[in-house]
Protein backbone atom coordinates (compact mmCIF):
# COMPACT_ATOMS: atom_id res chain seq x y z
CA UNK A 1 0.00 0.00 0.00
CA UNK A 2 2.74 2.66 0.84
CA UNK A 3 4.07 2.55 -2.76
CA UNK A 4 0.39 3.85 -4.31
CA UNK A 5 1.27 6.78 -2.35
CA UNK A 6 4.92 9.30 -1.89
CA UNK A 7 5.55 12.40 -0.97
CA UNK A 8 8.36 14.82 -2.69
CA UNK A 9 11.02 14.05 -0.61
CA UNK A 10 10.32 10.19 -1.30
CA UNK A 11 11.41 10.66 -5.00
CA UNK A 12 14.72 10.17 -6.49
CA UNK A 13 15.81 12.95 -8.17
CA UNK A 14 16.29 11.15 -11.54
CA UNK A 15 12.60 9.81 -10.93
CA UNK A 16 10.47 11.87 -13.82
CA UNK A 17 6.78 12.58 -11.94
CA UNK A 18 4.22 12.65 -14.69
CA UNK A 19 1.52 15.06 -14.25
CA UNK A 20 -2.26 14.10 -14.91
CA UNK A 21 -4.92 16.72 -16.19
CA UNK A 22 -8.44 15.63 -15.41
CA UNK A 23 -10.35 17.28 -17.68
CA UNK A 24 -14.01 18.02 -18.57
CA UNK A 25 -15.48 18.89 -22.39
CA UNK A 26 -16.41 22.16 -21.98
CA UNK A 27 -12.97 23.02 -20.26
CA UNK A 28 -10.65 20.92 -22.82
CA UNK A 29 -10.32 23.76 -25.81
CA UNK A 30 -8.77 26.21 -23.22
CA UNK A 31 -6.81 23.16 -21.34
CA UNK A 32 -5.58 21.63 -25.27
CA UNK A 33 -3.62 25.42 -26.04
CA UNK A 34 -1.19 25.15 -23.56
CA UNK A 35 0.13 22.19 -24.97
CA UNK A 36 2.32 21.72 -28.07
CA UNK A 37 0.58 21.64 -31.74
CA UNK A 38 2.09 18.42 -32.37
CA UNK A 39 0.85 17.03 -28.81
CA UNK A 40 -2.90 18.40 -29.86
CA UNK A 41 -2.49 16.83 -33.11
CA UNK A 42 -1.58 13.65 -31.37
CA UNK A 43 -4.64 14.29 -28.80
CA UNK A 44 -7.14 14.75 -31.70
CA UNK A 45 -5.87 11.61 -33.84
CA UNK A 46 -7.20 9.52 -30.64
CA UNK A 47 -10.51 11.36 -30.94
CA UNK A 48 -9.46 12.56 -26.96
CA UNK A 49 -12.51 15.43 -26.05
CA UNK A 50 -12.60 15.12 -22.49
CA UNK A 51 -15.62 12.21 -22.18
CA UNK A 52 -16.32 9.91 -19.69
CA UNK A 53 -13.46 7.54 -18.95
CA UNK A 54 -10.85 8.73 -21.95
CA UNK A 55 -7.48 8.41 -21.07
CA UNK A 56 -5.05 9.41 -23.44
CA UNK A 57 -0.63 9.32 -22.09
CA UNK A 58 0.32 12.10 -23.97
CA UNK A 59 3.66 11.82 -25.73
CA UNK A 60 6.78 14.75 -25.94
CA UNK A 61 8.91 15.60 -28.77
CA UNK A 62 11.21 12.73 -27.86
CA UNK A 63 8.25 10.60 -27.64
CA UNK A 64 8.75 10.14 -23.79
CA UNK A 65 5.35 9.95 -21.66
CA UNK A 66 5.45 13.67 -20.64
CA UNK A 67 1.33 13.64 -18.85
CA UNK A 68 -1.52 12.12 -19.00
CA UNK A 69 -5.14 13.29 -20.14
CA UNK A 70 -8.29 11.89 -18.33
CA UNK A 71 -11.67 12.47 -19.22
CA UNK A 72 -14.40 13.50 -16.56
CA UNK A 73 -17.13 14.39 -18.47
CA UNK A 74 -19.91 16.44 -17.93
CA UNK A 75 -21.06 17.84 -14.78
CA UNK A 76 -23.95 16.67 -15.25
CA UNK A 77 -23.10 12.77 -16.20
CA UNK A 78 -20.54 12.60 -13.72
CA UNK A 79 -22.43 10.90 -10.88
CA UNK A 80 -18.94 9.06 -9.19
CA UNK A 81 -17.04 12.61 -9.35
CA UNK A 82 -13.47 12.63 -7.97
CA UNK A 83 -14.21 9.25 -7.29
CA UNK A 84 -13.62 8.17 -10.93
CA UNK A 85 -10.33 8.90 -10.66
CA UNK A 86 -9.85 5.29 -9.53
CA UNK A 87 -9.91 4.61 -13.24
CA UNK A 88 -6.94 5.69 -12.96
CA UNK A 89 -4.64 3.95 -10.62
CA UNK A 90 -6.03 0.66 -11.99
CA UNK A 91 -4.96 1.34 -15.10
CA UNK A 92 -1.80 3.59 -15.65
CA UNK A 93 1.76 2.05 -15.65
CA UNK A 94 3.66 1.94 -12.77
CA UNK A 95 5.70 5.47 -12.21
CA UNK A 96 5.15 8.35 -10.00
CA UNK A 97 2.38 10.93 -11.15
CA UNK A 98 0.86 14.06 -9.73
CA UNK A 99 -2.65 15.44 -10.28
CA UNK A 100 -1.99 18.91 -12.17
CA UNK A 101 -5.56 19.83 -12.64
CA UNK A 102 -8.63 19.18 -11.72
CA UNK A 103 -12.39 20.19 -12.65
CA UNK A 104 -13.14 22.57 -10.16
CA UNK A 105 -15.62 20.90 -8.58
CA UNK A 106 -13.91 18.16 -7.52
CA UNK A 107 -12.25 17.45 -4.10
CA UNK A 108 -8.64 16.70 -4.30
CA UNK A 109 -9.20 14.74 -0.99
CA UNK A 110 -11.55 12.65 -2.44
CA UNK A 111 -9.47 12.24 -5.74
CA UNK A 112 -6.34 10.88 -3.55
CA UNK A 113 -8.86 8.30 -1.75
CA UNK A 114 -10.06 7.12 -5.21
CA UNK A 115 -6.10 6.56 -6.50
CA UNK A 116 -5.90 4.48 -2.62
CA UNK A 117 -9.11 1.99 -3.71
CA UNK A 118 -8.76 1.99 -7.60
CA UNK A 119 -5.18 0.61 -7.05
CA UNK A 120 -6.35 -3.09 -5.77
CA UNK A 121 -6.28 -6.86 -7.19
CA UNK A 122 -6.37 -9.75 -5.11
CA UNK A 123 -3.77 -11.65 -6.12
CA UNK A 124 -2.67 -13.31 -3.14
CA UNK A 125 -3.33 -16.96 -4.97
CA UNK A 126 -1.33 -15.84 -8.08
CA UNK A 127 2.38 -15.72 -8.86
CA UNK A 128 2.83 -12.23 -10.04
CA UNK A 129 1.76 -9.35 -8.34
CA UNK A 130 0.42 -5.96 -9.86
CA UNK A 131 2.86 -3.10 -9.70
CA UNK A 132 0.76 0.12 -9.35
CA UNK A 133 1.66 3.53 -9.90
CA UNK A 134 2.79 6.22 -7.19
CA UNK A 135 0.63 9.18 -6.37
CA UNK A 136 2.95 12.11 -4.96
CA UNK A 137 0.86 13.93 -2.01
CA UNK A 138 3.17 17.07 -0.93
CA UNK A 139 0.76 17.48 1.74
CA UNK A 140 1.93 14.85 4.52
CA UNK A 141 -1.68 15.05 7.11
CA UNK A 142 -3.41 14.55 3.65
CA UNK A 143 -1.59 11.67 2.77
CA UNK A 144 -2.16 9.80 6.12
CA UNK A 145 -5.71 10.04 6.29
CA UNK A 146 -5.44 9.26 2.77
CA UNK A 147 -3.31 6.20 2.82
CA UNK A 148 -4.97 5.00 6.14
CA UNK A 149 -8.53 4.99 4.39
CA UNK A 150 -6.99 3.29 1.56
CA UNK A 151 -5.73 0.63 3.82
CA UNK A 152 -9.02 0.21 5.34
CA UNK A 153 -10.52 -0.43 2.41
CA UNK A 154 -8.04 -2.79 1.16
CA UNK A 155 -8.36 -4.78 4.43
CA UNK A 156 -12.30 -5.15 4.35
CA UNK A 157 -12.13 -6.24 0.54
CA UNK A 158 -8.89 -8.88 1.47
CA UNK A 159 -10.66 -10.47 4.19
CA UNK A 160 -14.10 -10.56 2.02
CA UNK A 161 -12.20 -11.98 -1.10
CA UNK A 162 -10.15 -14.71 0.79
CA UNK A 163 -11.88 -18.39 0.51
CA UNK A 164 -13.78 -19.92 3.37
CA UNK A 165 -11.25 -22.40 3.65
CA UNK A 166 -8.69 -19.54 4.54
CA UNK A 167 -10.88 -17.73 6.37
CA UNK A 168 -12.78 -19.60 9.06
CA UNK A 169 -13.37 -18.31 12.38
CA UNK A 170 -10.11 -19.36 13.33
CA UNK A 171 -8.69 -16.95 10.74
CA UNK A 172 -11.13 -14.30 10.94
CA UNK A 173 -10.45 -14.07 14.80
CA UNK A 174 -6.73 -13.60 13.99
CA UNK A 175 -7.56 -10.47 12.00
CA UNK A 176 -9.77 -9.30 14.33
CA UNK A 177 -6.46 -9.78 17.23
CA UNK A 178 -3.80 -8.56 14.82
CA UNK A 179 -5.61 -5.43 14.28
CA UNK A 180 -6.64 -5.01 17.83
CA UNK A 181 -2.69 -5.42 18.60
CA UNK A 182 -1.73 -2.94 16.00
CA UNK A 183 -3.51 -0.38 17.15
CA UNK A 184 -2.98 -1.25 21.39
CA UNK A 185 -6.72 -1.91 21.71
CA UNK A 186 -7.53 -4.19 24.45
CA UNK A 187 -8.99 -7.64 23.31
CA UNK A 188 -11.32 -10.29 24.74
CA UNK A 189 -12.50 -13.54 22.98
CA UNK A 190 -14.87 -16.07 23.91
CA UNK A 191 -15.59 -19.17 22.05
CA UNK A 192 -16.91 -22.33 22.20
CA UNK A 193 -18.90 -23.64 25.34
CA UNK A 194 -17.95 -20.55 26.71
CA UNK A 195 -20.19 -18.37 25.17
CA UNK A 196 -22.83 -20.35 26.81
CA UNK A 197 -21.17 -20.04 29.96
CA UNK A 198 -21.54 -16.16 29.29
CA UNK A 199 -25.14 -16.11 28.53
CA UNK A 200 -24.23 -15.45 24.31
CA UNK A 201 -26.30 -18.80 23.24
CA UNK A 202 -27.80 -17.72 19.94
CA UNK A 203 -24.02 -17.33 18.60
CA UNK A 204 -23.55 -20.53 19.59
CA UNK A 205 -26.28 -21.98 18.45
CA UNK A 206 -25.67 -21.07 14.98
CA UNK A 207 -21.71 -22.04 14.77
CA UNK A 208 -21.85 -24.97 16.82
CA UNK A 209 -21.97 -27.97 13.87
CA UNK A 210 -18.87 -26.01 12.47
CA UNK A 211 -15.27 -27.78 12.91
CA UNK A 212 -14.40 -24.31 14.18
CA UNK A 213 -15.99 -22.97 17.06
CA UNK A 214 -18.08 -20.09 16.56
CA UNK A 215 -16.55 -16.98 19.29
CA UNK A 216 -17.76 -13.40 19.75
CA UNK A 217 -14.46 -11.24 19.60
CA UNK A 218 -14.07 -7.69 20.95
CA UNK A 219 -11.82 -4.83 21.58
CA UNK A 220 -11.45 -1.39 22.95
CA UNK A 221 -9.88 1.06 22.42
CA UNK A 222 -9.63 5.23 23.29
CA UNK A 223 -9.56 7.58 25.79
CA UNK A 224 -12.37 6.10 28.48
CA UNK A 225 -13.73 9.70 28.87
CA UNK A 226 -14.51 9.96 25.01
CA UNK A 227 -17.98 9.11 23.38
CA UNK A 228 -17.95 5.31 23.26
CA UNK A 229 -19.01 4.21 19.74
CA UNK A 230 -19.54 0.31 19.30
CA UNK A 231 -19.36 -1.22 16.45
CA UNK A 232 -20.68 -4.72 15.45
CA UNK A 233 -20.41 -7.00 12.58
CA UNK A 234 -21.63 -10.17 11.05
CA UNK A 235 -18.75 -12.42 10.42
CA UNK A 236 -20.63 -15.56 9.26
CA UNK A 237 -17.31 -17.11 7.89
CA UNK A 238 -19.19 -19.27 5.15
CA UNK A 239 -23.11 -19.55 5.00
CA UNK A 240 -24.66 -22.87 3.46
CA UNK A 241 -27.86 -21.91 4.81
CA UNK A 242 -27.93 -24.39 7.31
CA UNK A 243 -31.03 -27.31 6.80
CA UNK A 244 -33.09 -25.17 4.94
CA UNK A 245 -29.83 -25.20 2.44
CA UNK A 246 -28.75 -22.67 -0.36
CA UNK A 247 -28.81 -23.70 -4.31
CA UNK A 248 -25.44 -24.14 -5.93
CA UNK A 249 -25.56 -20.54 -7.31
CA UNK A 250 -27.04 -19.45 -3.73
CA UNK A 251 -23.58 -20.77 -1.97
CA UNK A 252 -21.13 -19.74 -4.89
CA UNK A 253 -20.20 -16.15 -3.23
CA UNK A 254 -20.94 -17.12 0.36
CA UNK A 255 -17.70 -16.41 1.65
CA UNK A 256 -18.49 -12.99 1.93
CA UNK A 257 -20.91 -13.25 3.95
CA UNK A 258 -18.66 -12.25 6.91
CA UNK A 259 -18.95 -8.97 4.76
CA UNK A 260 -20.60 -7.25 8.09
CA UNK A 261 -17.30 -8.14 10.01
CA UNK A 262 -14.97 -6.81 7.58
CA UNK A 263 -16.82 -3.82 7.57
CA UNK A 264 -16.84 -3.49 10.99
CA UNK A 265 -12.88 -3.69 10.98
CA UNK A 266 -12.22 -1.83 8.72
CA UNK A 267 -14.17 1.45 10.36
CA UNK A 268 -12.36 0.69 13.61
CA UNK A 269 -9.01 0.66 11.54
CA UNK A 270 -10.36 3.93 10.38
CA UNK A 271 -10.94 5.78 13.27
CA UNK A 272 -7.91 4.24 15.25
CA UNK A 273 -5.41 4.72 12.23
CA UNK A 274 -6.35 8.65 12.05
CA UNK A 275 -6.80 8.36 16.16
CA UNK A 276 -10.18 10.19 16.41
CA UNK A 277 -11.79 11.50 19.78
CA UNK A 278 -13.79 7.70 20.39
CA UNK A 279 -14.11 5.33 22.78
CA UNK A 280 -14.54 2.21 20.44
CA UNK A 281 -16.01 -0.76 21.20
CA UNK A 282 -15.79 -3.79 18.69
CA UNK A 283 -17.60 -6.59 18.24
CA UNK A 284 -17.46 -9.73 16.14
CA UNK A 285 -19.63 -12.52 15.58
CA UNK A 286 -18.06 -15.12 14.33
CA UNK A 287 -19.42 -18.41 12.92
CA UNK A 288 -19.66 -20.63 10.03
CA UNK A 289 -23.46 -21.48 9.34
CA UNK A 290 -22.44 -25.63 8.43
CA UNK A 291 -24.39 -28.14 8.41
CA UNK A 292 -23.84 -31.44 11.14
CA UNK A 293 -25.72 -33.64 13.19
CA UNK A 294 -25.25 -30.66 15.83
CA UNK A 295 -26.89 -28.27 13.54
CA UNK A 296 -30.13 -25.81 14.75
CA UNK A 297 -33.34 -26.81 13.14
CA UNK A 298 -36.09 -25.05 11.74
CA UNK A 299 -38.49 -25.37 14.02
CA UNK A 300 -35.92 -25.07 17.05
CA UNK A 301 -36.73 -22.40 19.92
CA UNK A 302 -33.62 -20.31 20.85
CA UNK A 303 -32.91 -18.56 24.09
CA UNK A 304 -31.38 -15.20 23.16
CA UNK A 305 -29.22 -13.06 25.71
CA UNK A 306 -31.79 -10.49 25.75
CA UNK A 307 -33.99 -13.18 27.50
CA UNK A 308 -36.28 -13.11 24.47
CA UNK A 309 -37.02 -16.77 23.04
CA UNK A 310 -36.84 -16.92 19.41
CA UNK A 311 -38.44 -19.70 17.10
CA UNK A 312 -36.02 -20.75 14.00
CA UNK A 313 -38.30 -20.21 10.82
CA UNK A 314 -35.50 -20.83 8.55
CA UNK A 315 -31.96 -21.43 9.58
CA UNK A 316 -30.92 -19.47 6.40
CA UNK A 317 -31.54 -16.34 8.56
CA UNK A 318 -28.50 -16.70 11.10
CA UNK A 319 -27.06 -13.53 10.82
CA UNK A 320 -29.32 -11.51 12.72
CA UNK A 321 -29.17 -14.19 15.68
CA UNK A 322 -25.47 -14.17 15.96
CA UNK A 323 -25.85 -9.91 15.74
CA UNK A 324 -28.58 -10.25 18.37
CA UNK A 325 -26.34 -11.25 20.78
CA UNK A 326 -23.48 -8.74 20.23
CA UNK A 327 -26.20 -6.03 20.27
CA UNK A 328 -27.56 -6.82 23.13
CA UNK A 329 -23.68 -6.88 25.01
CA UNK A 330 -22.59 -4.15 23.42
CA UNK A 331 -25.81 -1.90 24.82
CA UNK A 332 -24.93 -3.25 27.97
CA UNK A 333 -21.86 -0.78 28.35
CA UNK A 334 -24.43 2.22 27.00
CA UNK A 335 -22.83 3.63 24.31
CA UNK A 336 -23.63 6.82 22.68
CA UNK A 337 -24.02 4.95 19.52
CA UNK A 338 -23.98 1.09 18.23
CA UNK A 339 -24.08 0.74 14.33
CA UNK A 340 -24.04 -2.93 13.08
CA UNK A 341 -22.76 -4.06 10.10
CA UNK A 342 -24.14 -7.13 7.97
CA UNK A 343 -24.47 -8.89 4.34
CA UNK A 344 -27.98 -9.76 6.13
CA UNK A 345 -30.67 -9.77 3.41
CA UNK A 346 -31.20 -10.53 -0.12
CA UNK A 347 -34.41 -8.46 0.04
CA UNK A 348 -32.18 -5.41 0.28
CA UNK A 349 -30.56 -6.15 -2.76
CA UNK A 350 -33.54 -6.07 -4.72
CA UNK A 351 -35.08 -3.24 -3.47
CA UNK A 352 -31.72 -1.28 -4.44
CA UNK A 353 -29.32 -3.30 -5.77
CA UNK A 354 -25.61 -4.23 -4.98
CA UNK A 355 -24.31 -0.88 -4.74
CA UNK A 356 -26.56 1.13 -2.94
CA UNK A 357 -26.89 0.06 1.12
CA UNK A 358 -30.05 0.64 2.89
CA UNK A 359 -29.44 1.51 6.61
CA UNK A 360 -31.63 1.57 9.11
CA UNK A 361 -32.16 4.37 12.41
CA UNK A 362 -33.74 3.97 15.36
CA UNK A 363 -33.49 8.37 15.70
CA UNK A 364 -34.27 10.46 13.31
CA UNK A 365 -32.21 13.28 14.64
CA UNK A 366 -28.96 12.10 12.84
CA UNK A 367 -30.04 10.86 9.91
CA UNK A 368 -29.75 13.70 7.69
CA UNK A 369 -26.54 14.83 8.62
CA UNK A 370 -25.19 10.93 8.30
CA UNK A 371 -26.81 11.18 4.58
CA UNK A 372 -24.84 14.47 3.70
CA UNK A 373 -21.61 12.99 4.53
CA UNK A 374 -22.27 10.10 2.34
CA UNK A 375 -23.31 12.40 0.16
CA UNK A 376 -20.16 14.49 0.12
CA UNK A 377 -18.19 11.34 -0.07
CA UNK A 378 -19.47 9.97 -2.89
CA UNK A 379 -20.42 6.57 -0.62
CA UNK A 380 -23.93 6.32 -1.52
CA UNK A 381 -26.36 5.16 1.17
CA UNK A 382 -30.45 5.46 1.24
CA UNK A 383 -32.46 5.67 4.35
CA UNK A 384 -35.24 2.67 4.84
CA UNK A 385 -38.19 2.87 7.53
CA UNK A 386 -38.32 0.80 10.33
CA UNK A 387 -42.06 0.44 9.74
CA UNK A 388 -43.39 -0.95 13.43
CA UNK A 389 -46.49 -2.42 11.55
CA UNK A 390 -44.26 -4.75 10.27
CA UNK A 391 -43.10 -6.41 13.53
CA UNK A 392 -46.57 -8.41 13.25
CA UNK A 393 -44.86 -10.64 10.23
CA UNK A 394 -42.39 -11.41 12.84
CA UNK A 395 -44.95 -13.01 15.53
CA UNK A 396 -44.70 -16.39 16.35
CA UNK A 397 -47.37 -18.36 18.44
CA UNK A 398 -44.80 -20.35 20.19
CA UNK A 399 -42.38 -17.89 20.88
CA UNK A 400 -41.53 -14.17 21.64
CA UNK A 401 -40.40 -14.27 18.03
CA UNK A 402 -39.13 -15.46 14.51
CA UNK A 403 -36.59 -15.42 13.12
CA UNK A 404 -37.94 -14.47 9.96
CA UNK A 405 -40.78 -12.33 8.36
CA UNK A 406 -41.54 -13.93 5.24
CA UNK A 407 -41.69 -12.43 1.75
CA UNK A 408 -42.71 -9.38 2.15
CA UNK A 409 -40.34 -6.36 3.10
CA UNK A 410 -37.42 -8.69 4.31
CA UNK A 411 -34.98 -5.81 4.89
CA UNK A 412 -36.90 -4.13 7.26
CA UNK A 413 -38.36 -6.88 8.96
CA UNK A 414 -35.12 -8.55 9.42
CA UNK A 415 -33.81 -4.82 10.97
CA UNK A 416 -37.03 -4.95 13.22
CA UNK A 417 -35.54 -7.62 14.78
CA UNK A 418 -32.46 -6.32 15.35
CA UNK A 419 -34.17 -3.51 16.90
CA UNK A 420 -35.60 -5.77 19.87
CA UNK A 421 -31.92 -6.29 21.15
CA UNK A 422 -30.32 -2.89 21.64
CA UNK A 423 -31.93 -2.06 24.55
CA UNK A 424 -33.63 1.16 23.28
CA UNK A 425 -29.87 2.32 22.84
CA UNK A 426 -29.27 4.83 19.95
CA UNK A 427 -28.65 2.31 17.09
CA UNK A 428 -27.83 2.25 13.17
CA UNK A 429 -27.80 -0.85 11.08
CA UNK A 430 -26.38 -1.10 7.91
CA UNK A 431 -27.64 -3.67 5.45
CA UNK A 432 -24.24 -4.34 3.18
CA UNK A 433 -23.96 -6.60 0.04
CA UNK A 434 -19.80 -6.30 0.53
CA UNK A 435 -19.40 -7.49 -3.62
CA UNK A 436 -18.61 -5.24 -6.73
CA UNK A 437 -20.47 -7.82 -9.47
CA UNK A 438 -18.90 -5.46 -12.02
CA UNK A 439 -16.39 -3.19 -11.59
CA UNK A 440 -15.96 0.65 -12.27
CA UNK A 441 -13.43 3.25 -11.18
CA UNK A 442 -12.85 2.78 -7.62
CA UNK A 443 -14.36 -0.35 -7.63
CA UNK A 444 -12.91 -3.69 -9.23
CA UNK A 445 -15.47 -6.39 -8.66
CA UNK A 446 -15.02 -8.71 -5.77
CA UNK A 447 -14.90 -7.93 -2.54
CA UNK A 448 -15.81 -4.62 -1.79
CA UNK A 449 -16.43 -1.35 0.98
CA UNK A 450 -19.63 0.53 1.12
CA UNK A 451 -20.72 3.73 3.30
CA UNK A 452 -17.56 3.44 5.72
CA UNK A 453 -16.10 6.60 4.44
CA UNK A 454 -19.18 8.76 4.46
CA UNK A 455 -19.70 7.20 7.69
CA UNK A 456 -15.48 7.79 9.23
CA UNK A 457 -16.18 11.34 8.01
CA UNK A 458 -19.13 12.11 10.12
CA UNK A 459 -18.02 10.95 13.09
CA UNK A 460 -14.25 12.63 11.91
CA UNK A 461 -16.88 16.07 12.07
CA UNK A 462 -17.82 15.14 15.89
CA UNK A 463 -21.30 12.88 14.69
CA UNK A 464 -21.07 11.65 18.96
CA UNK A 465 -21.43 14.70 19.86
CA UNK A 466 -24.96 15.41 18.20
CA UNK A 467 -28.57 15.02 19.06
CA UNK A 468 -29.83 11.29 19.76
CA UNK A 469 -32.40 12.17 21.85
CA UNK A 470 -35.56 11.36 19.02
Amino acid sequence: MSAIFATQDDVTASAVVKDIHVVRPESWPELKLGFSAAQQAFAEARQFTGESGQKLQLPNSKGEIECVLYGAGSVETDVLGPMRAGGLSSGLPAGYYKYASLPRDWNINLADVAWGVGAYKFETYLPSKTEFPTLVIHDTDRLIETRALSEATHLCRDLINTPAGDMGPVALHQEAADLASEYGADLTVTMGEDLLKENLPMIHAVGRAAHEAPRLVEFEWGDKDYPRLALIGKGITFDTGGLNIKSASGARIMKKDMGGAAHALALAKMIMANNLPIRLHCLVSIAENAISAGAYRPGDILTSREGLTVEIDNTDAEGRLVLGDALTKAAESEPVLMMDFATLTGAARVALGPTLPPFFSNREAPVTDVLAHSKQQYDPIWHMPLWQPYNSMLSSPIADMKNSGGGFAGAVTAALFLERFVKGRPWMHFDVYGWCPTSYPGHPKGGDMFALRGLYHWLKAGGLNGDFSS
